[in-house]
């Protein structure tokens, strides 16, 4: 989230300092991207990665603060709570064979990391949500203790007096309520970026939210959230309600996560400029920075508030200004879940990226023949309902958009995400074992929320619920361990 977090109370003087410097920010920004050659590189790939750590029983273990100091691993952070850790990956050219070079990555690291969680009773779980999970698990005393953590939920709180209400319609619904934020915790996802030119930031940024929803479909992998079967992505519906500082009676106020108002016209800049008009500040920290004085000497400022900011504003895609290589823009793709194995997180970057970069160069064309509430409301279903969800499409002749069931419009849309990546100079067999893992998955209508799905069904035959949930993610963490892609596990 940009600066370093040492406060966890902060005064009214500090947010009227804070909202000055994000206007000089925005400000500064805005010079930066007229600056001509500011930001233009070849296309590179990064990701993060959240995780849980699990007990031989399958129940949180939370001992993230002991794996991160004896794994002597810089690329680890911690997560707000305590079974969690984060990965951040090394950025890699999208030329080439990026994918299989992030594969070997995470797979070296989580063996690494396995091996010194396993000396503290734990092991590593790549999953969207621990189906284990209870309400206990998720209370203040689960939060990791950082001034970071901390000073967010302060932050929340201060907007929101009331105990986060977390309410999820689904086939076994569920309303309870939490004391602080600790319940967005549940959540582990791989969060994606691409490097794109100020340029073609619009166009690319268009495309990864018109790819989300089908991407998102093919990818679940979270349908159990306290012990109930929910939507087959249940972290969309959680993250959003865990955050949520809005009071009931208050007034329209936007969600701080979002899938986003509407199309982008010409740039990142109006991403940036949103946030800061439609979000109060959570963690007005001020850094000593004069952002214009920097651009004005010829200089990259690093916009720590303006980035801080931001970061407390969670789009499910969402726009990121860094500061290094000369200063660049990237899209976080932030709505895929982790797991279930390492080639299916790959194979989802593959699909999702892709097919973003195969629609950019018709996008133009096909965003006036689906409204940007069409499309937000596609994420949702697909969320919800998975590959079996109903998505709308824009059609080539009116009357459009087109409804297609997800599975079917997921192989449609394979080949323009070939073209994609094919023109980002992936190598084609790069393309090939990636793209068919996607197939595989929709052919045998598989994915990691389904598998988990039927499992606890066939166990909970002879098993009481919780019993089933305990063993059944202990079966998904060996074939997680085999490292097959989850279309070709075994049935339950």
């Amino acid at each position: 989230m940009g600066l370093e977090i040492d406060r966890t109370e902060f005064e009214e003087p500090d947010f009227e300092a804070f909202d000055r410097k994000l206007r000089t920010n925005l400000d500064a920004l805005g010079q930066l991207l007229a600056r001509p050659g500011f930001g233009e590189g070849d296309p590179t790939i990064g990701a993060e990665m959240e995780f849980a750590m699990v007990d031989s029983d399958g129940n949180p273990c939370p001992i993230n603060r002991a794996v991160i100091r004896d794994a002597l691993d810089p690329n680890l952070a911690l997560e707000i709570d305590r079974f969690n850790l984060e990965y951040n990956a090394t950025p890699v050219a999208l030329a080439g064979r990026p994918f299989s070079a992030l594969a070997g990555e995470l797979r070296a690291a989580m063996s690494h990391v396995d091996a010194v969680a396993a000396v503290h009773g734990g092991a590593v779980a790549l999953i969207g949500i621990l189906p284990t999970l209870r309400s206990e698990d998720l209370q203040s005393k689960s939060m990791t203790e950082s001034a970071r953590f901390k000073a967010l939920s302060n932050g929340l709180r201060r907007l929101r007096t009331a105990a986060f209400h977390i309410e999820i319609e689904g086939e076994e619904s569920i309303e309870v309520e939490c004391d602080d934020v600790t319940m967005e915790g549940a959540n582990t996802s791989l969060q994606l970026h691409l490097r794109v030119a100020p340029g073609e930031f619009a166009r690319t940024f268009n495309a990864a939210q018109l790819a989300a929803a089908p991407v998102l479909a093919a990818s679940s992998n979270s349908p159990i959230f306290l012990s109930r079967l929910l939507w087959r992505e249940t972290r969309v519906a959680l993250f959003g309600r865990a955050v949520d500082y809005r009071m009931e009676g208050s007034g329209w106020r936007p969600a701080r996560v979002s899938f986003g108002h509407g199309w982008v016209r010409e740039g990142a800049r109006e991403l940036f400029e949103e946030s800061v008009a439609l979000h109060s500040p959570l963690l007005p920290v001020v850094s000593g920075e004069d952002a214009g004085a920097v651009v004005a000497a010829g200089g990259v400022p690093e916009l720590g508030e303006l980035k801080l900011h931001h970061g407390t504003v969670w789009s499910w895609n969402r726009a990121v200004y860094d500061a290094c290589d000369g200063g660049h823009l990237r899209i976080e793709i932030r709505a895929l879940p982790t797991g279930p194995t390492v080639a299916d997180m790959a194979a989802n970057a593959a699909f999702v990226l892709g097919l973003a970069l195969g629609l950019r160069e018709n996008v133009d064309a096909l965003i006036p023949a689906i409204p940007f509430r069409l499309v937000h409301d596609n994420f949702y279903r697909a969320a919800r309902d998975g590959l079996d969800s109903i998505l709308l499409w824009p059609a080539p002749e009116s009357p459009s958009p087109i409804a297609h069931r997800a599975a079917d419009l997921i192989l449609e849309l394979l080949p323009i995400a070939r073209r994609g990546l094919a023109a980002g100079g992936v190598e084609t067999a790069e393309i090939d074992t990636y793209l068919s893992i996607i197939e595989q998955r929709v052919h045998s209508a598989q994915t990691g929320a389904q598998w988990q799905r039927d499992t606890l069904a066939k166990l909970e035959r002879s098993a009481s619920r919780q019993a089933s949930l305990g063993k059944m993610l202990l079966m998904y963490m060996e074939r997680m361990k085999a490292g097959t892609p989850v279309g070709e596990w075994e049935r339950a």
